[in-house]
């Protein structure tokens, strides 16, 4: 396996609207996969979008580590999950603001309008159907991933952007403890 390099904000790959995967079992398909797995965990992240490592296909991949979950019954921990052609819809019209962080615009943070809850839909490299209904950290990791793959970078989501900052100063001055993986 190996790490990828991760586009940075500035980079044109991370605002195209991606393609979808005609063949999700193909071998490159599953290489990717599998080198997108290895960079988020190293990076260390909670998900990571195919544009963000220079391929502009319509898959992410993500997972909701035990500290993230909030454990409600639809936010509970889950294990590496990829998601290929996904379909995301907001489950009603509620929405909060949630503190992101995004490995393409390293070292920042902040408040993002995202629905509470959403229900996604795609399949993973075996062709199997992936969905759930989900909320709290689950929700807004597949919202967040999920715009990667329509040219959307979260600063383009915010309405304040007084409240997005370094992580060290929002940290400290808004008291949102950093947590062990970027927010995703």
């Amino acid at each position: 396996m190996t790490i990828l390099k991760i586009a940075r904000m500035g980079h044109p790959v991370l605002l195209e609207r991606c393609r979808p995967v005609e063949d999700p079992g193909a071998p490159e398909i599953r290489r990717l996969v599998r080198d997108m797995f290895e960079t988020m965990e190293d990076a260390p992240g909670a998900g990571l979008a195919a544009p963000q490592v220079h391929v502009p296909l319509r898959l992410f991949v993500f997972r909701v580590l035990p500290e993230r979950s909030s454990g409600a019954a639809d936010d509970v921990p889950v294990g590496n999950t990829v998601l290929i052609n996904p379909v995301v819809e907001p489950v009603g019209e509620e929405t909060h603001l949630r503190w992101e962080g995004c490995l393409s615009i390293p070292g920042l943070r902040a408040a993002v309008p995202r629905f509470r809850r959403v229900r996604y839909s795609g399949v993973d490299c075996d062709g199997n159907a992936v969905s759930a209904e989900v909320e709290g950290f689950h929700a807004g990791v597949v919202q967040h991933e999920n715009d990667h793959l329509d040219g959307i970078l979260y600063p383009m989501r915010m309405t304040d952007f007084g409240l997005m900052g370094f992580n060290e100063e929002v940290a400290r001055y808004l008291g949102q403890p950093l947590p062990t993986a970027p927010s995703r």
